[in-house]
């Protein structure tokens, strides 16, 4: 039965689909002679990526982790000795031959991230050894399943994986769900459950019950511990360890992960990793691989459904327009816009030449911040600033305005303004 509710919902997941938003605001696309699956960034979308990588390497330097860079290709050996080839080739890209080799593009960065970790020797005082990276994987998606960014070949993932003690792994493992608890609120998106996703019937899993039962146990624990209500699902855990996923709901109700927590006893074995411990004898470390936004691509497709293309100021492609009103202040934007350049902040002009002052702020409307720069504000070095929800702030002068936004969108902030400082109120975001 199509009721007034569904309607209402059925016209926010049309209005808000990433697919058409996308493109509409020139943030990426897809060709024919790319190939299906493999987008490309504008610009703008550029720009959103590039705050969303910037916001998680900072906030992994914070939390103790080291980056580092790793091939996307890697011998065909290296997928055997992680369990990938066995459990995991259909959905990789065939082998190609290289000098006599068999090379394959990675569906995964952590057998790169194991081989780095064991090329040097780790005493049990270097842990937890947080690795990261945020790095290309492919997968080799069917036709029928791709769809904008959500489903794609080339994967750019938020990844990292932490190599600890036994003991260490809970603690590591809750550190991640307060990561993405703090990253979710910058991002101005919520989780819509937390799964504790586990092994189900099938040889697509790692035959080795104590390992389950222990990564299993692990994850529980931690859950039990954070006071978070979640849901254990057979048959979505990782082929080789249990995990936390975290789920979210695009505007048309579809549930995908974007966000995991993973305890790993398999492939420290595999690649036979070791640290030396205080007795001076090798013992075996604990990879706990955790990923705070997931795939780049995932997490963008969610951002703008859920904003509607309208980022918070600090993910916002434009987070100033400019609006000089008429040509005699073209001079004054132009200093404006140097300015911002200086302290950082993405700005464009929107000149008279785009027609009246109104078209030009309904054409910016999805900017956080518009500054109109009248013949008061350009003689008397002010700019009088209308927010996106609609409020206007009294004129100040521009380096105050500038400091003002420049403090929030570094700070993370999902309000485009602090309350009390005087101005018309409009409707809220």
């Amino acid at each position: 039965m199509n009721t007034p509710m569904n309607t209402a919902m059925s016209d926010r997941a049309a209005g808000h689909d990433h697919r058409r938003l996308g493109r509409e605001l020139g943030l990426f696309d897809t060709d024919p002679l790319i190939g299906a699956g493999l987008p490309y960034w504008l610009p703008d979308g550029a720009a959103v990526r590039h705050a969303l990588e910037e916001y998680i390497r900072d906030a992994e330097r914070r939390a103790g982790y080291r980056h580092v860079y790793s091939p996307v290709l890697g011998k065909r050996e290296l997928y055997e000795i992680s369990g990938h080839w066995s459990h995991y080739s259909d959905d990789m890209f065939p082998p190609m031959q290289l000098g006599g080799e068999e090379v394959v593009l990675r569906p995964s960065l952590c057998p790169h991230h194991a081989v780095m970790y064991r090329s040097r020797s780790h005493s049990y005082r270097e842990l937890p050894l947080r690795m990261a990276e945020t790095g290309g994987m492919y997968r080799a998606e069917l036709s029928g399943v791709l769809g904008g960014l959500n489903r794609v070949r080339a994967i750019h993932l938020n990844d990292a994986h932490v190599f600890c003690t036994l003991d260490q792994v809970a603690d590591e493992a809750r550190a991640a769900l307060e990561m993405i608890r703090r990253a979710y609120d910058a991002l101005g998106i919520r989780p819509a459950r937390f799964r504790l996703s586990l092994p189900g019937p099938g040889g697509k899993y790692v035959a080795d019950p104590e390992k389950w039962r222990r990564s299993t146990a692990l994850l529980t624990e931690v859950l039990d511990g954070s006071g978070l209500s979640y849901e254990a699902a057979e048959g979505e855990a990782a082929f080789y360890g249990s995990k936390i996923d975290v789920q979210v709901v695009d505007a048309a109700g579809r549930e995908s992960t974007l966000s995991t927590v993973q305890v790993d006893f398999h492939q420290p074995e595999r690649f036979d990793l070791h640290y030396i411990g205080a007795d001076g004898a090798k013992h075996r470390p604990v990879m706990v691989h955790r990923s705070i936004i997931g795939s780049v691509e995932r997490a963008v497709a969610h951002l703008v459904e859920r904003h509607g293309g309208a980022f918070p100021a600090w993910l916002a492609p434009v987070q100033l327009a400019v609006l000089p009103t008429s040509e005699a202040q073209l001079p004054g934007a132009e200093d404006l816009l140097r300015r911002c350049a200086e302290v950082g902040l993405r700005a464009e002009l929107a000149g008279p030449e785009l027609g009246s002052l109104g078209a030009r702020v309904r054409a910016a409307r999805l900017v956080p911040y518009q500054a109109v720069i009248g013949a008061k504000e350009d003689t008397e070095g002010l700019v009088a600033l209308r927010l996106r929800d609609g409020r206007r702030i009294d004129a100040m002068p521009a380096a105050d305005a500038l400091a003002r936004i420049g403090e929030l969108v570094g700070a993370h902030r999902t309000e485009l303004w602090d309350g009390g400082d005087g101005g018309d109120s409009g409707d809220g975001e």
